[in-house]
């Protein structure tokens, strides 16, 4: 009697220690699996990559690219809230790809890029109201494509790139008001192509980019009011860190950062979420399309799609939205 009573409490502890690593695990399989991707709109234009895009207000503005065959200059609209696609004004530059995009004040400005013989410096605004555009200064730097390009405070800025010869790492500011560009001093970083940038309240970060046929992991925050330039922890600070890549996108949504998406020896569908008060990222549930690279993004920092690209030679319409607070559902 003794003898199975002794028998049952081991059992019994035995059983409590399985419960309890199985708990564990599964509190530590939600925990990477956060996050959700539903399917939203398909885009109505033909599969592309290599496109510019803007948000403003809740509508969604993607421009030029490139479809495996022709250069485009087509423009399209997608409104969040309605989930559908409109078409707009043809870009009026020359059909292009791998050029910029960014918004400054309810006014959408697309430049530079590839035409598939030259880099290209000229910049174009556009106004949702009359759904026209507008020529507006050139660069007045080097032409090139592969940049970057934020808007913020009323101002422009668009830097790095590559200019058929060379990665850059310069800095310009456009001015609406006047219509003018002025060079910046003071980013440290190494010069780059198809690198990343997402805006967090006053604070844009950048990162990403390959130069040399290698992937940069520094990373780097511009401070709008001071237009300086700090770094921060490197993208392979810690070992299990792999969110370098390039031709990724970024995007901000409720304080957070976001990388997604990009290629590294291949098309990638992994998502990275930066968290700018500790300065750390933490992995995502996996874009749930196909892996891509050359995607767009649409963002107003409550809600954020991603979509279109390419993996390989096949070119891609799908268009998601991510909800990265949500547990992930596979029949999204």
């Amino acid at each position: 009697m003794k003898r199975m009573r002794h028998r049952f409490r081991l059992m019994s502890v035995l059983s409590v220690t399985i419960l309890f690593f199985v708990c564990c695990s599964n509190d530590g399989d939600d925990e990477e699996d956060l996050g959700n991707w539903i399917n939203r709109s398909v885009f109505d234009g033909s599969p592309r990559s290599g496109t510019s895009g803007f948000t403003i207000g809740s509508i969604g503005y993607v421009a030029v690219g490139y479809d495996g065959d022709d250069y485009l200059n087509s423009v399209w609209a997608y409104d969040m809230d309605g989930n559908f696609w409109s078409q707009k004004a043809d870009f009026p530059g020359a059909a292009r790809n791998a050029a910029v995009g960014f918004e400054i004040e309810g006014t959408g400005y697309v430049g530079s890029g590839y035409d598939g013989l030259d880099e290209l410096g000229d910049f174009y605004s556009y106004n949702p109201s009359s759904n026209t555009w507008t020529e507006i200064a050139e660069l007045p730097s080097t032409t090139r494509r592969s940049a970057v390009a934020f808007g913020i405070n009323g101002f422009g800025y668009f830097g790095t790139g590559y200019d058929g010869e060379n990665d850059r790492k310069d800095f310009w500011k456009y001015d609406p008001a006047t219509d003018t560009w002025a060079e910046l001093v003071g980013f440290g970083g190494d010069k780059r192509r198809a690198a990343t940038t997402f805006i967090i309240g006053d604070q844009v970060y950048l990162g990403t980019g390959v130069s040399n046929g290698s992937y940069l992991d520094d990373f780097w925050v511009f401070d709008s009011t001071s237009e300086s330039w700090t770094k921060k922890l490197d993208l392979d600070e810690e070992d299990d860190y792999t969110i370098t890549r390039s031709n990724a996108v970024g995007f901000a949504l409720n304080g957070y950062g976001y990388i997604a998406c990009g290629d590294s020896s291949g098309a990638l569908t992994s998502v990275w979420e930066y968290d700018p008060s500790t300065d750390t990222w933490e992995v995502k549930t996996s874009f749930e399309g196909s892996s891509r690279q050359d995607p767009i993004v649409f963002s107003n920092s409550s809600k954020a799609f991603v979509g279109l690209g390419r993996t390989g030679s096949l070119y891609l319409d799908d268009f998601d939205e991510f909800f990265p607070f949500e547990e992930y559902d596979e029949d999204d």
